[in-house]
């Protein structure tokens, strides 16, 4: 009986042993990694809810160990149960490698997307990259993904083979899952983690965030969250959002504010007080002389491409030659950062216009118009076309789908075709070889790619960098090399923009047209240690240029890609537009469900909140702060953003069509 008791003892400290090498090893990495993006402990630019102080550590570190403990606990008593034994080898060798293995390959995953994305990454802004469509996203990615999986299978069959060759070895014995003190320590750890759970978004919301940022208690949280959500609503106590209302179903994050009813749905800014805001404009149409309108989107290109000089050669002659006689504006505001909602704004007129809402293909072909498609891009990739009208009213419709077969890339889904400029300017030449066809007014739009990620395909010449970066190698220890290779890409669409300014010149067709070009959106070349658009609210980012051949066009302040349908109705009637001061409002994601909003205002101010959080920034000042400990001149600009988007909301469903 004494050999029993001491084979147990000794199995039991064993056990003791490895779950305290492992929770150690693996908290290290974790916690060294969180520090190094986050600023867990030291704060920063965009971290201001560090954990800093000695109680607050405190009770992070409680909470840390108790969620860690608990998942691997848990696996040990999964592990015990299949193999019937604790007293063979196979469930130790299985707890640390599998638990090891796959919390380390979980944080290698998350801190990498971190490096490219943000920690803003979520299936729906995923689902956005990919045009409304998760697959394309994934197939988007679908690169990475395939090297992903076959280093995976090839770990696995290594993992299978050691495993195969140890029982050959060592022989499996089984003496059944004596399992009552662990599962004591089980239900031990999981109450204590219910209590932190529920304690520490009341006690310190730096240490809520600081712990919402690691594996294991997300993975605890997530099903408490689950389990909390007592109302319905999709929100529990313990999200990262927590539902301050857990039996009111009409009090959750995110909720609708309804103004004036003394009530504050959505737990921002008390009770909505609606503020004015601009209405997308009526269906206009163009009578009298009826000028060509040239419109040219070019992909991902920043507002700073004007002016920039790389190696003393200017990214964009061609650009900045137009807006020397004509009218310039920058930085230009994309109000969510993504391509399909970008296009939308711009034709649309307004944030997030409504299908078979005014548009400009739809009152151009109204006005008489002949309209001429040329995209790089799959035009009815997430809705763009069918938003709209553009197909619809299109005469002439080359997109990316019809000229797949000269994709660059070959990647097929609709998120990865990039068609090459010069086949755009070629089908143009194509269909406009006749003088004849500018008897009647044209509405010709194009769309260059070459400046999206990943910033060069084959036959790209090489004028600004020698050597362009790889898509394989594109990481933050490559950043010079990475913002060479994308002011190239920039640089060449610029080059094919002069082809096609030399070719409306040439036909006598530049003074007759209203010729528009702009950037859909902005994009981050790890200038802050992100990369990519859409995921995060900044200038960088959000902001792109508007150029246009005709002078006189003016602003007050900054403008959103929703007033350029204005502008251009109103360059198109001969007159020298004037954009009003207005805040321009941006959202990370659609305006009923974002995880951040802000706005850009007059002064280069730019303020965001991130509404997961309470994390609300001052942009251009560098200064962050929880949103609920705000005083003075930052609580009012953050006020006046909740305002500008509960107001935002409410109008997008008064212009919404009725059915």
């Amino acid at each position: 009986m004494r050999q029993v008791f001491r084979r147990s003892d000794q199995q039991g400290k064993r056990l003791a042993a490895i779950i305290l090498a492992l929770i150690g090893i693996l908290g290290t990495l974790e916690l060294a990694l969180a520090d190094r993006k986050y600023g867990l402990f030291t704060g920063g630019f965009g971290q201001s809810q560090a954990v800093d102080t000695l109680a607050e550590r405190l009770l992070f570190a409680t909470g840390y160990l108790c969620s860690i403990t608990l998942l691997i606990m848990i696996i040990w008593w999964i592990i015990v149960r299949i193999f019937r034994s604790r007293a063979s080898w196979p469930p130790l060798f299985f707890l640390v490698t599998l638990t090891g293995g796959a919390y380390v390959l979980l944080l290698a995953l998350t801190f990498k997307l971190g490096q490219y994305f943000s920690d803003t990454m979520s299936f729906a802004l995923m689902a956005n990259l990919g045009g409304g469509s998760l697959t394309d996203a994934m197939l988007f990615v679908s690169n990475e993904i395939v090297v992903g999986i076959t280093a995976l299978l090839l770990g696995l069959v290594a993992y299978i083979s050691i495993y195969r060759w140890l029982s050959r070895k060592f022989p499996v014995r089984t003496d059944g899952p004596r399992w009552s003190a662990h599962g004591r320590l089980v239900i031990a750890s999981c109450f204590a983690s219910l209590l932190l759970a529920l304690a520490v978004p009341a006690a310190s919301a730096d240490v809520r965030n600081g712990l919402n940022r690691t594996l294991a208690w997300g993975l605890f949280t997530d099903a408490a969250n689950r389990l909390t959500d007592f109302d319905q609503d999709g929100y529990g106590w313990v999200s990262s959002m927590p539902d301050r209302h857990p039996f009111d179903s009409s009090r959750y994050p995110l909720a609708l504010d309804i103004p004036g009813n003394g009530v504050d749905e959505d737990g921002y800014g008390g009770d909505l007080q609606l503020v004015s805001l601009p209405s997308q404009q009526p269906e206009t149409l163009i009578a009298g002389p009826r000028p060509n309108l040239i419109l040219i989107v070019m992909e991902s290109t920043r507002y700073d491409a004007i002016g920039k000089r790389i190696n003393g050669q200017p990214v964009a002659p061609n650009l900045e030659a137009i807006a020397r006689t004509g009218s310039v504006l920058a930085p230009v505001f994309s109000h969510v950062g993504f391509t399909t909602a970008s296009l939308k704004s711009i034709f649309g007129g307004a944030q997030q216009p409504a299908a078979g809402s005014p548009s400009l293909f739809r009152e151009l072909k109204a006005s008489g118009y002949k309209i001429a498609v040329f995209s790089g891009q799959p035009e009815d990739f997430g809705d763009i076309s069918e938003t709209v009208g553009m197909r619809d009213n299109a005469d002439i419709f080359i997109d990316g789908d019809k000229l797949k077969h000269l994709r660059a890339f070959g990647n097929g889904a609709q998120g990865s075709i990039l068609i090459d400029e010069k086949h755009l300017l070629q089908a143009f030449d194509d269909h406009y070889a006749s003088p004849a066809q500018w008897n009647q007014p044209q509405f010709v739009y194009f769309n260059f790619q070459s400046p999206h990620f990943p910033y060069f395909h084959e036959g790209m010449p090489l004028a600004l960098t020698d050597a362009p970066l790889p898509r394989s190698d594109i990481s933050p220890d490559n950043q010079e090399r990475l913002q060479q290779t994308y002011w190239n890409a920039v640089h060449y669409s610029d080059q094919q923009l002069g082809q096609l300014v030399a070719r409306l010149k040439r036909d006598g067709l530049w003074d007759k047209s209203v010729v528009m070009i702009t950037g859909d959106h902005g994009e981050e070349l790890f200038e802050q240690g992100l990369l990519g658009h859409g995921h995060n609210i900044t200038v960088r980012q959000n902001g792109t240029f508007l150029v246009t051949n005709r002078p006189g066009v003016t602003s007050d302040g900054p403008i959103g890609l929703s007033d350029y349908r204005a502008i251009i109705l109103s360059l198109l009637q001969g007159k020298k537009p004037h954009v009003d001061a207005k805040p321009v409002l941006m959202t990370v994601g659609d305006l009923d469900h974002p995880t951040q909003i802000g706005m850009a205002e007059s002064g280069s101010r730019l303020t965001s909140l991130r509404l997961d959080t309470g994390e609300a920034c001052l942009v251009e000042q560098k200064q962050c702060a929880n949103v609920r400990k705000l005083s003075g001149g930052f609580k009012d600009r953050v006020e006046r953003l909740i305002r500008i988007w509960g107001s935002a909301r409410w109008q997008n469903r008064a212009d919404a069509p009725s059915d």
